[in-house]
C-alpha cells in the first residue's frame, strides 16, 4: 500500500516536566507499602515523578514546553503557526478543551485550533497524522501539537488515591512538537503514521467513585481511574499485541524492516509492556528508549517527552530510523510513527 504522508517534518521538539521530582522514597516514608512483588525488577514503581501544582494549567505547560523550542528555532509563533492540536488528560474547563487558552498565551490566532481528546497514550501519533492530512489538503505550512498529563497532582496525589498502584507510578508532563510542510536539509521526516481504533473496548476503562456517584455529581468521595476488572486478562494481552502489530503494519506500509528501526519509543505504562514490546519485536532495550524510572507514566505526554529527552541526549542521530508507538485507555486505540532522522 503507498505511503500517503505528505513531505513534513518534525522541525524542533520541547518538553516540561513540572516542579521538583518525587521520590519513591517520599512515598515510602509517608505510609506506602511495598510488598515483595511491588518491589522487584519488574513491577516495582518509578523511581521519580513529577506532580503539578494546585493550580497548574494545560495552557501554561504547553507554553513552558513551546517557548523555549520556538526560541531555539526563532519562530515567532503569532505568525507562523497555521494549526494548533492539543491532547490533554485532565482539561481545565468543564466544557472547552485548553487550545484557546493555549493559543492565547502565546498570542497565536491559527486558522485550525483542535483539542483532540480521544487519542490519549497514542495521540502524539494520531495528532501527526491529523496535521499531515490538514497540510495536505490546506495548505497549512506550520502546526503545534502538544500533550499534556497533568492527573498525578490533580486525581491520583489525593488521599484515598494516592498509594494506589497506578497513582504512585503516574507522573506529570507536556511534550510538544514543532511540525512543518517545509522541511529544509536536516529536518526528520515524517515517513507514514499507522492507527487502529477498537470500539469495543473504550468503556473498559473511565472515571469512578467509591459510591458509585458520577463525576459530575456533588459528593465527598474522591475521584479515580478505574479499568473493567472482569476484563483484566484481555486488557493486558489487548496492550501486549497492539504496539507489535502496529509497528510492523507501519514497517510495511512505509518499507521497513522491525531490525532497520535505530530507535524505538513508546509511551510509558510500566516495566512489564515495555518488556513485552520489545522482546516481541526482537528489538534490544539499548535500541528502545526508557523515561518510565525518571518521569513515570506520563500517559499521552509519554512519546513527545521520551522523543525530546532521547534528541538531546543524543539517542537519536542523523539517519537514523525513529519509530513512535503506542495504545491507549484500555486499548481502544492505537498508533505508530516512523520518522527519518
Amino acid at each position: 500500500m503507498p505511503v500517503l504522508t505528505p513531505s513534513i517534518g518534525i522541525a524542533g521538539t520541547g518538553n516540561y516536566l513540572p516542579n521538583t521530582p518525587i521520590s519513591l522514597e517520599s512515598y515510602v516514608e509517608a505510609g506506602l507499602e511495598l510488598s515483595p512483588m511491588d518491589n522487584g525488577p519488574l513491577l516495582r514503581a518509578p523511581q521519580w515523578r513529577h506532580h503539578v501544582a494546585p493550580g497548574d494549567r494545560a495552557a501554561e505547560m504547553i507554553e513552558r514546553a513551546a517557548v523555549p523550542m520556538f526560541e531555539r528555532l526563532g519562530v515567532d509563533p503569532a505568525r507562523e503557526v497555521d494549526v494548533l492540536v492539543t491532547n490533554v488528560l485532565l482539561p481545565d474547563d468543564l466544557f472547552t478543551g485548553c487550545g484557546a487558552d493555549t493559543a492565547h498565551r502565546m498570542g497565536m490566532s491559527p486558522e485550525w485550533i483542535i483539542d483532540l481528546h480521544n487519542g490519549g497514550c497514542a495521540s502524539f501519533q494520531y495528532m501527526l497524522k491529523v496535521v499531515a492530512a490538514i497540510m495536505a489538503s490546506e495548505g497549512a505550512r506550520t502546526a503545534l501539537i502538544a500533550n499534556v498529563q497533568n492527573t498525578a497532582g490533580q486525581i491520583f496525589a489525593q488521599d484515598g488515591n494516592r498509594f494506589k498502584s497506578h497513582s504512585v507510578a503516574a507522573g506529570d508532563g507536556c511534550g510538544v512538537a514543532l511540525v512543518t510542510a517545509d522541511p529544509g536539509p536536516g529536518t526528520p521526516l515524517l515517513l507514514g503514521t499507522r492507527v487502529r481504533h477498537s470500539p469495543a473496548t473504550a468503556r473498559d476503562l473511565g472515571m469512578a467513585t467509591p459510591d458509585g456517584r458520577h463525576h459530575w455529581q456533588t459528593g465527598d468521595s474522591v475521584l479515580d481511574v478505574r479499568f473493567d476488572a472482569a476484563k483484566t486478562k484481555e486488557t493486558l494481552e489487548l496492550g501486549n499485541r497492539l504496539v507489535p502489530e502496529l509497528v510492523r503494519e507501519l514497517g510495511e506500509r512505509c518499507a521497513f524492516g522491525v531490525d532497520e528501526i535505530d530507535v524505538l519509543i513508546t509511551n510509558q505504562p510500566n516495566r512489564v509492556f515495555l518488556r513485552n514490546w520489545r522482546n516481541a519485536l526482537g528489538i534490544d532495550a539499548e535500541r528502545h528508549v526508557d523515561t518510565y524510572d525518571r518521569f513515570g507514566n506520563l500517559y499521552g505526554a509519554g512519546v513527545p517527552v521520551t522523543l525530546h529527552e532521547a534528541v538531546s541526549d543524543g539517542r537519536v542521530k542523523p539517519g537514523d530510523l525513529v519509530v513512535t508507538a503506542g495504545f491507549a485507555h484500555a486499548g481502544d486505540f492505537a498508533a505508530a510513527a516512523a520518522f527519518r532522522w
